[in-house]
């Protein structure tokens, strides 16, 4: 059974070091027990390379009829729970890099201190994924992304907005533009989705709409590349498109100046997202409640 275990962890995971680190053994411990497993079964389930760890077809199949039972009993063991004053355990969630940036460091500070027994574990991913075939309990997502099987609970701010900006110096030499198109003339620091689609500048004033794909000196994907984007910006290479409250600190000190702010378009705030057929994981319950309470994050620096 413990075989059986460090296999589903490692196939979820999708590497023995991350599966590790959630099922708190050594890497060498996993890669032992999913080894002997193999030799029991006289199949190899996991195919391994340097960069990646993935199912066999054998794998694969054996995955798709262990994860129920291992999700079943999970659920049995979170019974106990209803035990306990406070409920403990860990939250898997899954999120894209701009909720774990600018959405989750005041709800998750104020939540352990409601809850200091409950461990949460985020994988920060911006393409959509199915949460539960990776293990986690929970994921963060914009509307037009989720499921309709899926029970949404808003996280966050539920209006948000893109912000356009440059350093001073930059605007000094190039212009400050009056109307979105002019940035086809301005040196854009571009977005590239996962995927590999451009992501478009796009702006609302009035009724109008204007969608842009730019050129520029720089593209980067999302997650940790962002920051890079942000400090080009910075440095005076050009302009930078990004959420708002990614840029919101250097606005205000004035390293960034905000370019065409009647143009900024607004959006609707994300969700956290779970599948609506399962048990509800005590951590995972908790955190819905919590964010029911406080739906859009506020006052949450006084809790």
């Amino acid at each position: 059974m413990n075989d059986l275990a460090a296999f589903v962890s490692v196939a979820r995971a999708g590497g023995f070091r991350d599966a590790a680190r959630v099922a708190g053994v050594s890497a060498s411990s996993l890669s032992t027990a999913v080894r002997r497993l193999e030799t029991k079964l006289g199949l190899r389930l996991l195919n391994r390379t340097t960069r990646s760890v993935a199912p066999t077809e054998a794998g694969q199949r054996l995955l798709e009829r262990l994860s129920p039972l291992f999700t079943e009993m999970e659920a049995a063991l979170d019974v106990l729970n209803g035990f306990r004053e406070r409920p403990v355990g860990t939250l898997r969630l899954n999120v894209p890099s701009s909720a774990a940036r600018i959405i989750l460091p005041p709800i998750l500070a104020s939540f352990y201190r409601a809850y200091p027994e409950i461990r949460v574990e985020v994988v920060v991913e911006d393409g959509f994924v199915d949460v539960l075939e990776i293990g986690c309990d929970a994921g963060i997502r914009y509307d037009e992304r989720l499921e309709q099987d899926m029970i949404a609970v808003p996280i966050g701010p539920r209006v948000q907005r893109f912000a356009t900006a440059a350093a001073p110096a930059y605007l000094d030499v190039h212009g400050r533009p009056s109307h979105p198109r002019e940035l086809l003339e301005h040196a854009c620091l571009r977005a590239q989705f996962s995927g590999g689609a451009m992501a478009v500048w796009q702006f609302e004033r009035a009724g109008e709409v204007v969608r842009l794909d730019p050129r520029g000196p720089l593209v980067v994907r999302p997650g940790a590349a962002v920051d890079l984007a942000i400090s080009m910006a910075l440095a005076g290479t050009g302009v930078v498109h990004l959420f708002e409250g990614m840029l919101r600190s250097h606005l205000d000190s004035g390293a960034l100046e905000p370019i065409l702010e009647p143009w900024w378009q607004n959006f609707s705030g994300p969700f956290l997202y779970y599948p609506g057929h399962r048990h509800l994981p005590a951590p995972l319950r908790a955190f819905v409640e919590f964010l029911r309470e406080h739906p859009a994050g506020e006052d949450l620096q006084s809790l």
